[in-house]
Formats: structure tokens, C-alpha cells, sequence
């Protein structure tokens, strides 16, 4: 959200650079001595194709001779948003950390090397448990950086698996006037359990920046 992004920097010792184009607003300076950016990224997993394309070109192209950097830079990124809370245990005001998250959007499908950053036995059991559609895009499974998110979550976070949708209603099983493919859909995902962790929520963002973060080489997690 935009708005939200005045109120992280004003907790920076500095901010050197303010800057926005549709719902892409950035304020970047340095906190505690390190430099740091807060980015709004709109809703979707298509804005976080954009987002983390770009930021990795920033980071790794150089942009005089079109050529990928000789050394890799690696960024650390902390996506923090809201989301619904699907089990018992994250009521209204819980604060959640996605240890992984299933992409319902399908974007990861359209890089190489997918299959081999993605939890594929998660993805059959989930799909095996669904039932799955073959009219929906494959859903993925992807990992946020364990480090991270243990430096993030600490021990006052609910950890579990989040679903990223490619909208609000129907993929999320909300229905106003058009009645839903599965009518299920939701009960089967809050039934949904693999290796003991639950499916925690749903959102629209982690799976693509997971997802990315890992294919380029940089450290990502959603809560």
C-alpha cells in the first residue's frame, strides 16, 4: 500500500531519495548505518515480476554495457502486508511468517529452473488433496529464506504454509454474484496439513517473490 510507506521511513536516520510512479512508491536512506529501501508494490504477483526484475537489474546489470555484473549482489528483502487468516489459531491481529508458500498464480511456471527451486512432493500432495483442476495454472511451492525468516519471526510469529492468489474473490473461495468452480475449495485448503504445518492464510504476493528471490540468487520472506 502507498500509504504505508511514509510510515516505515520515517523510523530511517535518513531518507536520501523519494520517488513514485503509479503504485510504486520508494523511499530509500539509512537506518542504524545501513542503507535501506521501503517499496509499495501494489496487489498482485504480477507487480512482484516488476518489482523484483527490476531491483535485480538494478543490483546485477550494468546498465552501460547491457551485460550481467562479473559479481553477484545479493538483496535482502522483507515483504510486510496483510492477509486472511484461515485457521483457528490466526485470528484477526495475528502476526504470520510464510516458511512457504503455494503460488494459486502460476508466474514461476514461466522461468527456467523452476522445478529445481520449488518443494515438488509438496506440490503432488497438495494437487493429490485438491483435486486439482487442470483448467488452473500448476500451483507451485516455494521456501522463504530459512535464515531470514528465523531473524524475522523470531518467537512471536505464527509460522506456516501461505497461499498467493492471482485475486481476491474467487481464488480466495469469496463469492459475491458468480458461484465458484469449487465450492470446497476452502475447506479442503484448511484441512490441508503436510509434514505438520497447516496452510496458515492467504495473500497475493509471497510465492512470486519467493520464488524469484530465489531463481536471482537473493534472500526473501513474507510476514
Amino acid at each position: 500500500d502507498p500509504d504505508r510507506v511514509a510510515r516505515v521511513s520515517k523510523y530511517f536516520d535518513k531518507i536520501e531519495v523519494k520517488k513514485n510512479k503509479r503504485e510504486f512508491y520508494t523511499h530509500t536512506g539509512v537506518l542504524r548505518g545501513e542503507r535501506i529501501t521501503v517499496m509499495s508494490t501494489g496487489i498482485g504477483t504480477e507487480n512482484i515480476d516488476i518489482v523484483m526484475n527490476e531491483l535485480d537489474a538494478l543490483a546485477n546489470i550494468d546498465f552501460e554495457t547491457r551485460t550481467e555484473k562479473d559479481e553477484h549482489r545479493t538483496l535482502t528483502l522483507v515483504r510486510i502486508g496483510t492477509c486472511g487468516g484461515l485457521q483457528p489459531n490466526t485470528p484477526t491481529g495475528t502476526y504470520i511468517a510464510s516458511v512457504k508458500s503455494i503460488g494459486f498464480d502460476g508466474l514461476l511456471n514461466f522461468y527456467a529452473g523452476r522445478n529445481e527451486v520449488c518443494d515438488l512432493p509438496l506440490e503432488e500432495v497438495f494437487k493429490a488433496h485438491m483435486n486439482w483442476s487442470p483448467l488452473l495454472a500448476a500451483p507451485y511451492v516455494i521456501d522463504a529464506c530459512a535464515e531470514l525468516v528465523d531473524r524475522i519471526a523470531a518467537n512471536d510469529m505464527v509460522r506456516g504454509i501461505t497461499i498467493a492468489c492471482g485475486g481476491f474473490f474467487g481464488p480466495q473461495g469469496r463469492e459475491l454474484r458468480i458461484p465458484l468452480a469449487d465450492p470446497k475449495q476452502n475447506e479442503k485448503v484448511e484441512s490441508f496439513v503436510y509434514q505438520g504445518m497447516h496452510i496458515t492464510n492467504f495473500e497475493m504476493e509471497s510465492s512470486a517473490l519467493a520464488g524469484l528471490a530465489r531463481l536471482m540468487g537473493h534472500q526473501a520472506m513474507t510476514c
